[in-house]
């Protein structure tokens, strides 16, 4: 059961706010939205055609996955050319015509930038191979091997094995933190800061709203090429290489900040531009602040507080946000809790007979987080993991360490658009990947009509927070933590909302000593104020101050 109140209208403070603040963005994988040609891809032609599907649910933006040019050996994270369209998605004129349709609808466009590696098919890196002594000589990350012959240090790539693969045209190592196929740029190097401001202003001059800045950490090394030290045991398993270091001499750089100052700089001469940085790492918090401290730097940034953890605790939120203190000078975090590299939530944080009722909870929950929302497409309808069988993976990482692997394939499947249609009215064509027989069940026409489906309630939960100012860009204070029971207070604006969540298969008791006199927002699976929570219930109450 769901319960909302009548939303309210948004107080007239927020237009001192830039648009950002608070917002929700709605993450596209353009591989995987609507394919239109037929090819069992999807484009840029059929994200512009599904637009008022997003606009729908009221978010304030979308962001785009990589579309540019690409080999997709990592499907599109290895650029071969950063200011076009790879061909599998349209053209220049197919981006030109979304931006036009999604600003007309009142949304913001995002893109991907991948500023830390190219493509080895870029020609950056063909001309930069060639020789020591060529213009691009120093644009990558090249070093001579030890005298035995061995690498030049003891990196190790995040895809598993060494960091560095050998060129017998430059007789040099060159490096690279993923797939061998993408060399590291030398983000040290101002000639190549100064072409990626170029490819950033490029965007820019074509109407792009904002930017996600991908694997930032990982934009300069240490030119000292230091080894790395061994990483502490701590009874996880380690599936690659990359697990037995700290990374401390191949990312994470001091001199990263300069460089997004630059950025900033550049994005600051456009109108109401948002910047947000991806960072992993064990040091991704400390990075993340870092990286958006003050007004010269980067807006946002968000990190892996929730997409990998393997459950949705109180004591988890409450500590990530914790990590974001309301106060002068720290940056504004954004959230996710799914994304196009991470397993679906639904799968991996409640029993399979529960999904329907945590994914209510769980969306209640992420709309009253302090920050920025990122939902992935298709968590609006509940999509789950699809399991995807050895022979029909696509994802590089997958393959490579089968079967531990991160299932970035099962978080990708295409987007089930209708139920009676075989391939979900996705394409005409196969699509590149099965769409699942249980998201196909969970198409978005087979919701639409519903009054009580995901989808619906997920426009409800949206404009809520966008009607209530302590939602959107509020405080956040933990009130009462327990193993199943999390109470917050979200207040702004002259606003108080208390926040309730049950976050276990069973019932509990409603928090003591706290009263839920007021207004009730919304509540979800029969949950109400001041009686014994049930299984995943959740309530939101304005109170009276």
């Amino acid at each position: 059961m769901n319960r909302l109140s009548p939303i309210t209208a948004a107080p007239a403070s927020h237009a001192a706010s830039p648009w950002w603040r608070g917002a929700v963005i709605y993450q596209v994988y353009p591989r995987s939205y609507l394919d239109t040609n037929g090819d069992g891809i999807g484009d840029l032609p059929g994200v512009t055609a599904r637009l008022d599907h997003i606009a729908s649910l009221g978010v304030d933006a979308i962001w785009l996955s990589p579309f540019f040019t690409s080999p997709m050996r990592d499907f599109g994270y290895d650029v071969a050319d950063y200011c076009d369209v790879d061909p599998i998605f349209g053209n220049l004129a197919d981006f030109d015509a979304l931006v036009a349709r999604a600003h007309a609808l009142g949304l913001k466009v995002m893109i991907d930038q991948v500023y830390a590696h190219t493509s080895d098919l870029h020609p950056w890196f063909a001309e930069s191979r060639q020789s020591r002594t060529n213009p691009r000589a120093d644009w990558y990350v090249w070093a001579d091997a030890k005298a035995d012959g061995s690498p030049p240090s003891n990196w190790q790539s995040v895809f598993g094995g060494p960091a560095w693969t050998w060129d017998a045209r430059r007789r040099q190592y060159y490096l690279h933190n993923f797939l061998s196929s993408q060399p590291q740029l030398n983000g040290h190097d101002p000639d190549v800061q100064d072409a990626l401001l170029d490819v950033a202003r490029f965007w820019l001059d074509r109407g792009v709203d904002g930017f996600r800045l991908d694997a930032l950490n990982f934009a300069m090394h240490d030119p000292a090429l230091t080894d790395n030290p061994p990483a502490p045991d701590n009874d996880t398993p380690r599936t690659r290489p990359f697990d037995f270091q700290l990374r401390r001499y191949n990312q994470s750089h001091s001199d990263i900040p300069a460089f997004i100052e630059r950025i900033r700089t550049l994005t600051d001469r456009y109108d109401a531009v948002f910047t947000m940085a991806e960072v992993g790492g064990e040091e991704a918090l400390s990075e993340m602040q870092l990286y958006t401290r003050g007004d010269a730097r980067l807006n946002s940034a968000y990190g892996f507080d929730f997409l990998y953890a393997e459950a949705l605790t109180p004591q988890l939120v409450a500590e990530a946000q914790a990590n974001w203190p309301d106060r002068a000078g720290t940056g504004w975090p954004s959230w996710a809790f799914e994304n196009h590299d991470a397993p679906r939530a639904l799968s991996r944080w409640c029993a399979p007979q529960d999904r329907a009722a945590f994914a209510r909870l769980k969306l209640l929950l992420l709309m009253c987080l302090r920050g920025n929302v990122i939902l992935y497409q298709g968590e609006e309808l509940g999509l789950t993991q699809v399991s995807i069988p050895f022979e029909q993976l696509q994802d590089p990482e997958a393959i490579a360490n089968w079967p531990l692997t991160l299932s970035r394939d099962g978080a990708r499947t295409p987007m089930p658009w209708t139920a009676q249609d075989e391939h979900g009215g996705f394409s005409s064509g196969q699509p590149w990947l099965p769409l699942g027989d249980e998201n196909l069940a969970e198409a978005a026409d087979r919701q639409e009509g519903d009054p009580h489906s995901l989808l619906n309630l997920t426009r409800d939960m949206l404009a809520l927070r966008k009607a209530n100012p302590a939602l959107r860009e509020g405080s956040f204070d933990a009130v009462s933590i327990d193993e199943s029971l999390l109470a917050v207070r979200r207040r702004g604006d002259g606003q108080s909302v208390l926040c309730v969540f049950n976050l276990s298969p069973v019932p509990c008791a409603w928090p003591g000593g706290i009263s839920g006199q007021g207004r009730v927002l919304a509540a979800v699976n029969g949950a109400a104020p001041e009686t014994t929570l049930p299984a995943y219930g959740a309530v939101l109450v304005e109170e009276t101050e």
